[in-house]
């Protein structure tokens, strides 16, 4: 009995390493290809909201994707819809090779639609997964390889912002896409012989009416983190680089490192938080998600109002509200994480996990549309209110949360 168990843990040891490997390599591509985007059309003369509108279609069908795909993983499992994904980004990455006279907005609009359908696929699948390869019982376990998939994924997608600048400038934007969709498709290949087949498939055949979450824990959880990506993103993805490249005439590949830094450091404090939070070795709940909301609400005022009191420093105290905002974000975003994987049902586990990534890629939606649209009209600062604003929110609706991780 206990040689068999001792096998089975390195069997889910070896899947948890399929899944993170897969979530690494698209995440690499997801991140670079985000900078290029956003840097090639900006050289290209688009305006930040004109930018951010291309990336509509992307968080839109991330919305609809793990809505839809936490019932598909239930019902074909979480390997099919992980691969499904990795598949999609090689064509999305593909239909970018076209000549450039025919990147028109309709067509990085469709290519991104794609991209966001297999983003979201591979998330809902990546995080999923964990809940089925632990027992039940070993939930700091389950902390650690959640905060360890999450931190290591974001901390890619930063080295892929800045291989997303360093290719536009090396190869130009066609040879960086090819480069990606090229190493993506090996990972694709690879994936198909190395993970296991009935990963996540429910033991009941889901219908359309069990999309929607019944758990009040849950619900609260995901209209919280809607808000609170929505606040990370209203600033930073359109915002932030165009501020950094036009007030401080920082260049293409500095913007690209500088955010790569950033998201870097951002995925190691999100990996390390378990040693950070777990203390006699309790676990997190929905009063530490409360706590480190709160304690972010403050921070976009506080960049603000100190740019605005010492404009001669306007940089300094941008870059370091950033590092600020990083680590606590960071601990927050871990900390959801890990909840919604430990709320969520473990028959169908998928189900869960996708509506709560629906209500995230509905944060990601807003803020990035905001964003574009907030900068371009009112500038920097009213973004950073727009930040706080919604950081509130989420602390509002954390308040609500269980005091343990059971519901």
């Amino acid at each position: 009995m206990k040689a068999a168990k001792q096998m089975e843990g390195q069997q889910n040891l070896k899947q948890y390493a399929v899944v993170t490997g897969n979530y690494w390599a698209f995440t690499l591509t997801d991140g670079a290809l985000r900078m290029l985007i956003v840097l090639h059309f900006y050289q290209q003369g688009f305006s930040a909201l004109a930018i951010a509108s291309l990336f509509l279609l992307y968080e839109l069908f991330g919305v609809v994707t793990n809505l839809t795909g936490g019932w598909l993983g239930a019902r074909i499992g979480l390997n099919r819809t992980m691969h499904i994904g990795l598949l999609l980004q090689v064509v999305a990455l593909s239909l970018l090779l076209v000549p450039p006279e025919y990147l028109t907005v309709a067509w990085v609009m469709l290519a991104q639609a794609l991209s966001g359908i297999a983003k979201d696929l591979n998330k809902m699948s990546a995080k999923s997964a964990l809940k089925l390869l632990l027992p039940a019982e070993q939930q700091g376990q389950l902390f650690r390889w959640v905060a360890l998939l999450t931190g290591s994924k974001n901390a890619l997608k930063g080295v892929g912002f800045f291989l997303g600048g360093l290719l536009l400038s090396l190869a130009g934007f066609q040879g960086a896409v090819l480069a990606l969709a090229a190493m993506l498709a090996l990972v694709w290949l690879l994936s198909l012989v190395l993970l296991k087949r009935d990963l996540g498939k429910s033991s009941f055949k889901p219908k359309f009416r069990d999309l929607f979450s019944k758990s009040r824990p849950i619900n609260q959880l995901s209209a919280a983190r809607l808000f609170l990506f929505g606040a990370r993103d209203v600033w930073f993805v359109i915002a932030l680089p165009l501020y950094l490249s036009t007030q401080f005439g920082w260049s293409h590949s500095a913007v690209g490192s500088f955010l790569a830094l950033w998201v870097i450091g951002y995925g190691a404090v999100q990996a390390a938080a378990p040693k950070l939070l777990q203390r006699g070795g309790q676990v997190p709940d929905g009063g530490s998600a409360l706590y480190w909301a709160a304690i972010l609400t403050g921070v976009p005022l506080w960049i603000s109002m100190g740019m605005l009191s010492a404009p001669a420093l306007d940089l300094w105290i941008l870059l370091a509200g950033l590092l600020v905002f990083g680590v606590v974000f960071a601990i927050n975003s871990a900390l959801h994480s890990y909840l919604i994987v430990s709320y969520a049902r473990a028959d169908g586990v998928s189900l869960d996990v996708g509506f709560y990534y629906m209500a995230n890629a509905m944060g990601r939606l807003t803020g990035t549309l905001l964003s574009g649209w907030i900068y371009q009209t009112y500038g920097l600062q009213p973004c950073l209110w727009a930040a706080s604003l919604m950081l509130l929110l989420a602390t509002v609706l954390s308040l609500g949360l269980p005091r343990n991780t059971g519901c």
